[in-house]
């Protein structure tokens, strides 16, 4: 078993998540923000990849009060659970992420990350050890869903987008398209990684929504199930 995965990212015109140097860019407005929170406070959990720690090192809480009290009223704790994939524990001791806010923190490591670092970890966040040189993410989804979690946001970056999306691991899909061009042939895009080949099957989805919001648009997908 594993949870409900749905993937919310922002991305300019041309497919970019940020600038080539890899520094995060406004891409949506308070209106589209407000739907992120939202979508957190819905979900069980919210995950990202090392390389979105290092680059932009976000604490991954909901922020509106009135969400925080909402999700208490149901039980569930006033934050979502924070997962960082981390296959070799490069994470800094010190990120927002295992810090800011209460709940549950989740490391996700392989076996060839150094003993030292993850026992470091432990005095912060609970440690999954899945794959042997990098993070196996099936097995993670397994061990998150016997941590509880049912629904799973992942908000990036696109090389942990395109791992899970390349294993069949995700349901739905959201993405901001925002009203500018950055460009750069080595910018980060939704999707990275090695890619899929003309031989293999694609990841089809299925458009279940188009909306119009502030100066760009909201795309929502359902991944199609492969045969």
């Amino acid at each position: 078993m594993r949870p409900h995965v749905f993937v919310n990212a922002a991305m300019s015109a041309d497919g970019k998540l940020s600038t080539y140097e890899r520094r995060q860019v406004k891409i949506s407005g308070p209106a589209d923000f407000r739907r992120v929170d939202r979508l957190r406070a819905g979900a069980d959990g919210v995950m990202v990849g090392i390389g979105t720690v290092l680059a932009d090192d976000p604490s991954l809480t909901v922020k509106d009060p009135a969400l925080v009290a909402s999700r208490e009223v149901d039980g569930r704790g006033p934050q979502p659970a924070r997962i960082v994939v981390d296959s070799h524990a490069r994470i800094p001791l010190d990120a927002a992420v295992l810090h800011r806010g209460d709940g549950l923190r989740v490391v996700a490591v392989s076996e060839a990350a150094p003993g030292e670092k993850r026992a470091a970890l432990e005095e912060f966040a609970t440690v999954v050890v899945a794959g042997r040189d990098r993070v196996d993410l099936a097995l993670l989804l397994e061990r998150l869903y016997s941590l509880g979690i049912r629904r799973l946001m992942v908000e990036g970056g696109g090389t942990l987008i395109a791992g899970l999306a390349k294993a069949g691991l995700v349901d739905e899909l959201y993405v901001y398209v925002g009203n500018m061009i950055i460009g750069g042939s080595t910018a980060p895009t939704l999707a990275d990684g090695d890619g899929l080949s003309a031989a293999e099957p694609f990841v089809r989805l299925a458009l279940a929504s188009v909306t119009p919001c502030e100066e760009g648009v909201l795309l929502h997908w359902r991944v199609e199930k492969r045969e």
